[in-house]
């Protein structure tokens, strides 16, 4: 099934399910890209898809990668392969995205592929105990030295409910930066090369 959205400038966004393009997959004339960081693709991916991470979109070097190729992007959920397909896009042609990203791909009952044993504690698992170590740390300071400190929590819950709106979170951002998250993935290279 695909569904096709008209942008206000005549671009084509086509957002497409996992059934369609697993027989797109299949039938070789389509590349699939997953655009969620480093981290995200070490932890799980879909077999075969490509990586160009968002935060290194470059638009042009992946239509050399790929000419003359169906390119379907896909991320987590649908919001950053909707946001790299419309980069991708540069006149009237349909572009493509995963509707629903990876997780649309395994509640289909697709398969992915996951190292056997996780790299690390996942980044979001980090963001969530250095968070709450703020949180107390701010209420301890709060409560023995300065009720300023008391801010440092209010900072953090406030961080907390921004990522929570909107999807994006800053502190994950930088936490996927760090040496101990940076993944072995290559720009471009499949997921499944050795």
């Amino acid at each position: 099934m695909a569904t096709q959205a008209q942008a206000s400038d005549g671009k084509k966004l086509v957002e497409v399910s996992p059934e369609l393009i697993e027989q797109w997959l299949k039938d070789g004339d389509t590349v699939l890209v997953d655009v969620r960081e480093d981290f995200e693709h070490a932890e799980e991916r879909i077999g075969g898809a490509r990586h160009e991470p968002l935060s290194k979109f470059d638009a042009d070097a992946i239509r050399q990668r790929y000419p003359g190729s169906r390119v379907v992007f896909h991320c987590r959920s649908g919001g950053r392969s909707a946001k790299a397909a419309e980069k991708f896009c540069t006149g009237d042609e349909n572009v493509y995205h995963l509707t629903g990203g990876i997780e649309a791909w395994k509640s289909a009952g697709k398969p992915t592929l996951k190292p056997a044993k996780p790299p690390r504690l996942p980044v979001m698992r980090q963001v969530q105990l250095i968070a709450g170590s703020l949180v107390v740390l701010g209420v301890v300071l709060g409560y023995l030295v300065s009720p300023i400190f008391y801010g440092l929590s209010a900072f953090v819950g406030c961080g907390l409910m921004f990522a929570g709106a909107t999807g994006w979170c800053g502190m994950a951002l930088v936490l996927a930066k760090m040496p101990w998250n940076k993944a072995s993935t290559t720009t471009g290279a499949s997921c499944c090369a050795a």
